[in-house]
C-alpha cells in the first residue's frame, strides 16, 4: 500500500501542527506545535475547552480585577494551551509574546521571560518551549538577548531575506517564513496565476532556504501559513513545515510519489551574502513594498485578535 503524502512528508521534513486544538494534534501526532493569539482566541471560544478557561479565569479572580487580571488571565491561557499540548508532542510547543509588544525591545524580553517562567511553574523545561516573536528589528534584537539566555526563540510574521539574514545574525533557534501571506499580497497586487513551483511564497522560502545552507545558518527554517497542499509539497524537504488540520487532513488522505524539493545536500542558488546593521535593515524592509505590508498586516491581525481575547476573558471577569 502506497504512504500517504503526509506519511513520506514526515521522512524527509519535521512535521509541526499549527493550532491551538488540543483534540487536532491528538489526532495528527505532530512532532512540535506551534499558537498564536489567532489560534489561542478560537480555541478558548470552543466549548469543549471551557473548563481550561473557568480554571484560568477563576485564577484571576483571585488576584483582583482590571486590565492588570485581565491581560494574566491572558498569559495563564496560552500557558495553559501550550502546557496541554506539551504532554502530546515529543518535542516543541512556540507559544507568542504579545503582538502588541512588537516594537518594544525589552518589554519582549521580559515577557518572554515570564512564559518561560510560567511553564517552568508547571515542570515544563524551556527546551520543550519556542518563545514566537514578530520578526521586526526590536523583536530580533529581544530574540538575540534571549538565545544569549538560553531561551529558544522562533521568529515568526517573516516575508523577506533581510528578516531572515537579521534574524541568523541574532542567532535565533528558528524561523517561520509565512508562505501564503506571501502569495495573497502578489495575488492581491494582479500577479499570476502561479503554479506551486513559481507561487511567491515558495520561492521566497527556498531562496531563505539556499542562503542559510550556503553560509552554514545553523538556524531552522520553518516554512508557514499554507493556503493549499501544492505549497507544502513544493517545499517537501525544508526543516521543518508547520500546517493547519485541514491541510493535513488532505495530505493523510492524499496518495502518489512526494518527491523531496528541499536538500541541505543541494539547496539550490544562494542570495549574495547581506550585511545589515538597524539602518540597512529598516531601508530594505522599506524597499519591499510586500514585506513591509504583511508584516505590519500581520502584527495588526494578531493584536486584534489578542484585544477580543481580552474582552472575551473580561466579560468572564464581571
Amino acid at each position: 500500500m502506497t504512504a500517504s503524502k503526509l506519511d513520506q512528508l514526515r521522512k524527509m521534513t519535521t512535521v509541526v501542527a499549527d493550532t491551538g486544538d488540543i483534540e487536532a494534534v491528538r489526532r495528527l501526532k505532530p512532532v512540535d506545535c506551534t499558537t498564536n493569539p489567532t489560534l489561542i482566541l478560537k480555541a478558548v471560544e470552543n466549548p469543549a475547552y471551557a473548563a481550561l478557561v473557568d480554571e484560568a479565569v477563576a485564577w484571576g479572580k483571585k488576584a483582583g480585577g482590571g486590565d492588570k487580571a485581565v491581560h494574566a488571565i491572558c498569559d495563564r491561557l496560552a500557558v495553559t494551551f501550550g502546557a496541554e499540548l506539551t504532554k502530546i508532542v515529543p518535542g516543541r510547543v512556540s507559544t507568542e509574546v504579545d503582538a502588541d509588544l512588537s516594537f518594544d525591545t525589552q518589554a519582549t524580553i521580559d515577557k518572554a521571560r515570564a512564559i518561560i517562567a510560567a511553564y517552568k511553574e508547571r515542570g515544563i523545561e524551556k527546551d520543550r518551549i519556542l518563545v514566537k516573536i514578530a520578526s521586526t528589528w526590536e523583536g530580533i534584537q529581544a530574540a538575540k538577548v534571549l538565545q544569549g539566555e538560553g531561551i529558544d526563540c522562533n521568529l515568526t510574521l517573516l516575508f523577506s531575506l533581510p528578516q531572515a539574514v537579521a534574524c541568523a545574525d541574532a542567532g535565533a533557534f528558528l524561523i517561520s517564513p509565512f508562505v501564503g501571506r506571501i502569495l495573497d499580497w502578489h495575488v492581491k497586487a494582479g500577479g499570476g496565476p502561479y503554479t506551486a513551483e513559481t507561487d511567491p511564497g515558495v520561492v521566497s522560502v527556498k531562496s531563505i532556504y539556499a542562503y542559510y545552507k550556503a553560509f552554514g545558518i545553523k538556524t531552522v527554517v520553518m516554512g508557514a501559513s499554507f493556503r493549499n497542499t501544492g505549497e507544502i509539497e513544493a517545499l517537501a524537504g525544508c526543516d521543518r513545515l508547520t500546517i493547519g488540520p485541514a491541510l493535513l487532513d488532505e495530505l493523510a488522505a492524499a496518495t502518489g510519489d512526494l518527491p523531496r524539493k528541499l536538500s541541505p545536500d543541494a539547496p539550490g542558488e544562494a542570495p549574495a551574502k547581506l550585511t545589515l546593521d538597524e539602518k540597512a535593515f529598516r531601508f530594505a524592509m522599506n524597499e519591499d513594498a510586500m514585506g513591509t505590508e504583511k508584516l505590519a498586516e500581520g502584527i495588526r491581525g494578531f493584536v486584534k485578535d489578542l484585544r477580543g481575547l481580552r474582552k472575551l476573558v473580561a466579560a468572564k471577569l464581571v
